[in-house]
């Protein structure tokens, strides 16, 4: 997968160390208020009396609440981006290890306990969809690049095509647990159902295509009633 969508700057970079700091400092104090009061009680001020900065260093950077919301999304879905990654790169060099490193870290990644990150994503008036597809694209991208040296243990007759569906099954999987009000929760929980997902995902894999259904043969005679 190579057009991405293009991603925004919602707020001024930081182009000095000092600075960078000062915004994760920002970031942060947004973020433990957001996820303690919710985004509606999080105000300029709030943060930056958390932050432990002046309300003028904020508003240097950012233009309003808005572009705030905005930077917070990026920080947040970036963390997913950074996670899965590493988990790729510590997996089992092998299709199965690749595969489970996968379903596990997406799924401890959306099920991190914030309470915050389905608010942010339904925030209107920010661009956050078209960032999370990019966080999507970009951890199916990881998926694909981790296990393209394996591709020769897939039996299904195009293996790119059958990875790209399980890249996008386990992530939906995963999605789904997060959204649903009842969702796999806890240490074990999380991790016996990532164990399934990802035995489920390599046993599609690992099968070979299915038979074409046979036709069923027509008679030459015709139906005696």
């Amino acid at each position: 997968m190579t057009d991405e969508p293009t991603r925004s700057v919602h707020y001024r970079e930081p182009r000095q160390a000092r600075s960078a700091a000062t915004l994760a400092r920002v970031l942060r104090a947004a973020e433990e208020i957001a996820s303690s009061a919710g985004l509606e009680e999080m105000t300029i001020s709030g943060v930056a009396k958390r932050a432990g900065v002046a309300v003028g260093s904020i508003y240097r950077r950012f233009e309003g609440k808005e572009q705030l919301v905005a930077a917070l999304t990026d920080r947040m879905l970036e963390r997913r981006e950074e996670y899965v990654a590493e988990r790729l790169r510590a997996a089992e060099p092998s299709l199965s290890g690749v595969i489970d490193a996968y379903a596990h870290a997406l799924l401890e990644s959306f099920a991190d306990g914030s309470n915050l990150f389905p608010e942010l994503l339904r925030v209107r008036g920010t661009s956050a969809p078209d960032r999370g597809a990019h966080t999507i694209t970009e951890i199916h991208r990881l998926l694909l690049e981790a296990a393209a040296p394996y591709a020769h243990e897939v039996r299904r007759s195009d293996p790119d095509a059958a990875l790209d569906t399980v890249a996008r099954a386990v992530l939906g999987a995963c999605f789904h647990n997060f959204l649903r009000p009842d969702p796999a929760d806890g240490d074990a929980a999380l991790s016996r159902y990532a164990d399934e997902l990802g035995a489920m995902a390599l046993a599609y894999l690992l099968a070979g295509d299915r038979p074409a259904p046979s036709t069923p043969e027509l008679s030459a005679e015709p139906s005696r009633r």
